[in-house]
């Protein structure tokens, strides 16, 4: 019977966390099939069955760290009905006949992406078992502790008979074990202590929603927006008159620290600000998205900095290298991976563009909405935010003006792009100076001063902003 050994899904990973599995023991999968996520030190992983067969056990619980190797689950050859269960004999015409093996029964809807019966595209095989109603009582204990794991008790005939009116989801105990929640919700509850058989179900075709969980724990729940728009939220669960909460760091935020203490202390950072009137980048915004073929992509200010940046590298490209410390070499990239940092539940990812120097405009619009709203969504992969070579991370978004960020390992320099307000601004029209209210924002350049000098660094800042101020300027580069 062959066991599913927690993989290296990326370059040198040494455990990841259980974060939800996709399939219950008796589930019949296919090769491929989804059946757990893990979170990983850089993000959230889904991993696919090498093997196919029933699902015989499940050996680490959600939430647990393993180490890479460890075995996770087990799968063997589908069973046979047991035989030592007495057989039932033919329905008659009185009675009722349950499948418990179809979803109806649990009294869910169409289309629910809800644990216990949901697969990417095939969902996990259960198998039929009808059956008359005068076993339906050893039938069901039989179930549940196929479904659970776990021994239940066994139902009552008496206790039956007063149910058989009722629907077949109200009759069967496994309904109960079953009950309708989307993994979030399941997660949330398994965080906060919480029975989900004990919460209200006020979500579609029964199903228990968050504040069906939250309303259940009693407590009060904190949320904080990451980004604005469109946000991620993160969510703390403060218990009633707690003074303090002890959160575990590992995982996304884990790896984050130690890439950034590494950088602070092994590269001799500096930042260099300006301040930028980009009120005709705000106004190219305005008319490309009017644009028939840029309709169907995000068109923002970031997109018109990201342009900058890649035009600006090309004058200086030791903003788009790494110091190597073992081989005592500069080594200068001459492709651009562009990153760009993104805030999400599980911490700060920064994935890449690759190649973003070849793309055009339009191309580049997509690539960037669709790294952004992959790692909104918790799915960036290792390799999406490997390889980097320079990063832009965006505070606009929360208001912030400006900031120092702190260079990615493997990189040499990284853009901080600020909030674009509406301030007065000294112009010149005809050669006289006037005041007038104009869209400005801040730029702040952290870059590595063991071999960027202040020249360099301030040449690509320069020619940055230049752009910003006067898009048409890019065609000069």
């Amino acid at each position: 019977m062959p066991e599913y050994l927690l993989p290296d899904v990326g370059e040198g990973l040494t455990e990841a966390e259980i974060v939800t599995w996709k399939v219950k023991v008796g589930d019949v999968i296919a090769i491929n099939d989804i059946v757990v996520e893990i979170e990983t030190a850089k993000s959230l992983v889904e991993l696919p069955s090498p093997y196919a067969g029933e699902v015989t056990a499940l050996l680490v619980p959600e939430g647990e760290m393993v180490a890479v190797g460890t075995p996770i689950i087990r799968i063997g050859e589908p069973a046979a009905e047991d035989p030592t269960l007495p057989d039932a004999p033919p329905p008659g015409p009185g009675d009722m006949v349950i499948d418990l093996s179809n979803p109806a029964a649990s009294g869910g809807g169409e289309g629910e992406s809800l644990v216990g019966r949901n697969k990417a595209d095939r969902g996990p095989i259960r198998r039929a078992r009808k059956v008359a109603s005068g076993s339906l009582a050893t039938h069901i204990q039989t179930q549940a502790s196929f479904e659970t794991g776990l021994a239940s008790p066994l139902v009552e005939a008496a206790d039956l008979e007063d149910a058989v009116p009722a629907r077949a989801a109200e009759v069967a105990q496994p309904a109960e074990v079953r009950v309708l929640a989307k993994p979030p919700v399941r997660k949330l509850a398994k965080d906060l202590g919480v029975d989900l058989t004990t919460c209200a179900t006020s979500g579609p075709n029964g199903t228990v929603t968050r504040g069906d969980v939250e309303d259940a724990a009693g407590g009060a729940t904190y949320r904080g927006a990451v980004d604005p728009g469109p946000s991620a939220v993160m969510s703390t669960t403060v218990a009633a008159g707690a003074r303090e909460t002890r959160e575990p760091v590992k995982g996304v935020r884990k790896m984050m620290a130690g890439a950034m203490t590494q950088s602070a202390f092994t590269a001799p950072h500096v930042t260099e600000w300006v301040t930028v009137d980009a009120t005709a980048t705000v106004e190219l915004v305005a008319r490309l998205k009017q644009r028939r073929e840029l309709r169907e992509v995000r068109v923002s200010p970031l997109l018109v900095l990201a342009k900058a940046v890649l035009l600006a590298v090309r004058r200086t490209p030791e903003v788009n290298s790494f110091w190597d410390e073992a081989a005592q070499e500069v080594v200068l990239k001459h492709y651009v991976n562009l990153g760009i940092a993104a805030a999400t539940p599980r911490g700060l990812v920064v994935p890449n563009v690759k190649d973003a120097d070849r793309l055009s405009l339009l191309e580049l619009a997509g690539a960037l909405g669709e790294v952004t709203a992959t790692a909104r969504d918790g799915k960036t992969q290792p390799a999406d935010m490997a390889g980097g070579t320079f990063t832009i991370t965006n505070v606009g978004v929360f208001g912030v003006d400006a900031g120092t960020p702190i260079i990615n390992p493997g990189e040499s320099a990284i853009l901080c792009f600020g909030a674009i307000r509406k301030q007065p601004w000294v112009v010149t029209r005809d050669g006289v100076d006037e005041i007038a209210v104009r869209h400005v924002t801040t730029l702040a350049l952290s870059f590595d001063h063991r071999h960027i000098d202040g020249e360099k660094g301030s040449r690509f800042l320069a020619d940055v902003a230049g752009i910003l101020e006067d898009p048409a300027s890019a065609l000069l580069f």
